[in-house]
């Protein structure tokens, strides 16, 4: 049967549309015997609010979102084409947003969404506090998180073993006899930023290397960041050597090689560098760079796949799989950029 809308059980029961809300939404003062009208007519004609929860009960939208915080990046891209490789068997299509790494747009997005009724979302999230998501969470629509993870108990996701990812770049740059390791790290509000400065540490303490707090620098992901952050560890380089850096972001990567090569420094010669998801697709420099890289096709056919079998656990039990947080391994992509030491 075709739900009816709010206007329409208005219109049926001869009242107004504010007093049909009101009395749905439980949060204004109706009649009781009023609201109880409203109630059975919404019940008798499938009136469907725009909640997921009850939206997943009676329809399907045959849309799921991707909430992202910079779609131009290749790495989300590559991972986008993949989940709607696996969905869009199944006749799903995605709506994407891209926050630009803000969490207020990530709530306005979040919110337009849940009331547009998509039926899951894929989320790399910039608040990891996870109240942003909540909402949307526990009105029983499934939610796969990538790349972030909030602080939150149960959930889904699909990411790298951040951690394992630095160590390798670590151990790369050891194993050519760096032991004055720069790196331009992340956001210490995000998990990705969090995990890839720990791994290095940890990294560096399994090889008795002490970690210069004056070689740690703090960067947002962007090119800016990572050329104004090598400029500055470029600066202090006499008081403070260093023979290496590892920068974790693609684009930190490529603003820190900028930055090196202004300085009249050459890679791997001067200084080696290790970078984080660089695929060098059109971007300069045209010098392979060694590269931890993540399984982005993997990762895209995870989430699809998971994310198609929440929503047939939904037909017949929720939860009936458990949440599931797939880790799974990053690799080494050697280039140009390390020389021995």
């Amino acid at each position: 049967m075709k739900s009816t809308t709010i206007s329409e059980l208005a219109k049926e029961l001869g009242v107004s549309v504010s007093t049909v809300s009101r009395a749905l939404n439980g949060k204004s003062v109706v009649k009781e015997d009023t609201r109880q009208m409203v109630l059975e007519a919404a019940e008798k004609y499938c009136y469907v609010p725009n909640e997921i929860a009850r939206s997943l009960k009676k329809s399907s939208t045959k849309t799921m979102a991707v909430v992202l915080p910079d779609i131009s990046e290749t790495f989300f891209g590559t991972i986008v084409k993949e989940i709607d490789r696996v969905v869009s068997g199944q006749g799903y299509m995605l709506i994407l947003a891209d926050t630009h790494e803000n969490a207020d747009n990530e709530k306005k997005y979040l919110d337009m969404l849940y009331t547009r009724r998509v039926d899951a979302l894929v989320l790399a999230t910039v608040d990891c506090s996870g109240s942003t998501v909540r909402r949307f969470m526990e009105s029983g629509a499934p939610v796969v998180f990538i790349d972030n993870v909030p602080d939150l108990q149960e959930l889904d996701a699909v990411t790298i073993d951040n951690r394992q990812a630095s160590r390798m770049a670590v151990e790369c740059l050891a194993a050519h006899g760096h032991r004055r390791i720069a790196v331009i790290a992340g956001s210490e509000k995000e998990t990705t930023g969090v995990d890839r400065l720990a791994g290095y540490e940890e990294a560096m303490a399994e090889r008795n290397i002490p970690v210069d707090r004056k070689l740690v620098a703090y960067g947002n992901y962007k090119w800016e960041s990572g050329y104004l952050q090598m400029k500055r560890l470029l600066a202090l380089r006499k008081e403070n050597p260093f023979s290496a850096v590892y920068a974790i972001s693609e684009k930190m990567t490529y603003g820190a090689m900028r930055a090196i090569a202004e300085s009249g420094l050459r890679v791997p010669e001067d200084i080696s560098v290790v970078g984080f998801d660089i695929h060098q697709v059109g971007m300069e420099p045209r010098q392979k760079i060694t590269s931890v890289r993540q399984p982005e096709v993997e990762i895209g056919r995870r989430v699809g796949e998971l994310l198609l079998r929440r929503l047939a656990d939904l037909g017949e039990k929720e939860d009936q799989a458990g949440h599931r947080r797939l880790l799974l391994d990053p690799f080494l992509e050697e280039g140009e950029t390390v020389g021995v030491f």
